[in-house]
């Protein structure tokens, strides 16, 4: 099984819309909202979490659960309880953002201090929302340290989480490589609960050696997927090739597999779709920056992809940005 990461400011509904669309991906994890103290309008979870109108799946299908941060227990368990309401397939509690403005405001991984509280949070969500809705959490190994983090796990599990995603860092790591699957390992051996890998899985064979080292089959895609969106498609085919067991395989998507080498030519009615939802849905003057974003990343694979980032790394205007980028094909000769 393959899920897509949250990451905020990046991967929001708008890219897990595109990303979905090619395959690969069995499930996704909203960006966080942000729970401080009042019980959220039906609107504030929408915003964030569009896939709502749409059964809590993507219109590509795939699954998506609402993403909760905060710190005070009672509070995210009413807000759990009316999300549950929205018809989310699922509610993932966030114990791992590295944010400074997070973190200070007592949200994300600086809960990694404080397994008591981590455990009374997914207690109370736990009863909050309907048994037979799935609450999972995300955590990173520790906030500056490890030292807490077995206690972590063991507090999220004993609370009630059915499934447990771990980014093989701390928030001191941030996003530096390496990221220590190793240690994703020590968790799985120690809790029962389904221990997820996450963390600097940006290639196939990057893929192949965190299920290796940390004894997961089961991975979260987060930047590798943004700069590669065929890598999905790709582990899926090599997942097959390698013999992971069949039941971490989706089945229904094995026919998709050849599709997994993305030339530019797929990639550029994936850019065109992902430029309309964002010019439906983000203010002007943040479009360009968006757009730009999403191409920084794709330069790490394509060439034309640098070649458009260049063109229009100076276009603020979106009117302009699209008149250079799409009235013509970029290619490595152009």
């Amino acid at each position: 099984m393959l899920l897509l990461a949250p990451m905020e400011g990046l991967l929001d509904a708008t890219l897990r819309d595109v990303l979905t669309r090619v395959g690969g991906i069995d499930r996704c994890v909203s960006e966080f909202i942000r729970v401080t103290g009042t019980l959220l309008p039906k609107q504030a979870f929408i915003r964030v979490m569009p896939e709502l109108l749409n059964q809590g799946k993507t219109p590509a299908g795939v699954p998506v659960r609402g993403q909760l941060l905060g710190s005070d227990p009672v509070c995210l368990a009413e807000n759990a309880a009316r999300l549950a309401e929205l018809g989310p397939t699922g509610v993932d509690l966030n114990f791992g953002c590295p944010a400074k403005a997070v973190n200070r405001h007592r949200g994300g991984a600086v809960l990694l201090d404080e397994p008591e509280l981590i455990a009374a949070i997914v207690s109370a969500v736990r009863r909050a929302v309907p048994a037979h809705l799935p609450v999972s959490a995300k955590m990173r190994l520790g906030y500056m340290d490890e030292g807490r983090m077995l206690e972590c796990a063991h507090a999220i599990e004993d609370a009630g989480a059915s499934e447990l995603v771990v980014h093989a860092r701390t928030k001191a790591h941030g996003y530096r490589p390496p990221a220590y699957w190793e240690r994703i390992r020590d968790i799985k051996n120690a809790v029962r609960l389904p221990v997820f890998a996450n963390g600097e899985i940006w290639t196939v064979d990057e893929a192949r050696r965190c299920r290796d080292v940390s004894g997961c089959h089961t991975l979260m895609l987060g930047r590798g997927m943004v700069a590669n969106p065929g890598l999905a498609l790709a582990i899926l085919l090599d997942n097959e090739l390698n013999g992971v067991p069949p039941q971490t395989l989706a089945p229904s998507k094995s026919g998709q597999a050849g599709r997994a080498l993305l030339s530019w030519a797929d990639l550029m009615p994936m850019l065109q779709l992902f430029w309309e939802l964002v010019s439906r849905r983000v203010e002007a003057r943040h479009r360009a920056g968006r757009l730009k974003q999403w191409l920084n990343y794709l330069r790490r694979q394509w060439p034309e992809a640098q070649l458009a980032y260049d063109r229009v790394r100076t276009i603020n205007d979106p009117q302009l940005l699209s008149e250079v980028l799409f009235s013509q094909t970029l290619s490595p000769a152009t």
